[in-house]
């Protein structure tokens, strides 16, 4: 094998693990907003993202099955809302977005 394909071979593999170890981390997202600050500009050019966190973050809940329990800080910033205490009292609109 000669330089050109060793050298060919070795940046697959370290794009290979680059990409395994974004999706690994897209599965944590206060993780994956951490690395990606971090990421610089040009990587979005050669990194497919919106594929690997689509894949990473699917869901696996069907039509009508329960969403995850989970507890977010109020908007008053001092207390803490669960989703279950809504559960049989109250319907749950859930918006997901950001402000910046």
């Amino acid at each position: 094998m000669g330089l050109v394909a060793k050298v060919v071979l070795v940046l697959a593999l370290l794009y290979g693990a680059l990409l395994g170890g974004l999706w690994a981390v897209m599965h944590r997202p206060v993780l994956f907003g951490q690395v990606m600050k971090h990421v610089p500009g040009p990587a979005f050019k050669v990194i497919p993202f919106k594929q690997l966190w689509l894949t990473a973050r699917a869901g696996r809940l069907k039509v009508g099955e329960p969403a995850p329990d989970f507890t977010l800080l109020a908007s008053d910033k001092k207390s803490r809302v669960q989703l279950s205490s809504f559960r049989r009292h109250k319907p749950v609109v859930l918006v997901f977005g950001s402000y910046t």
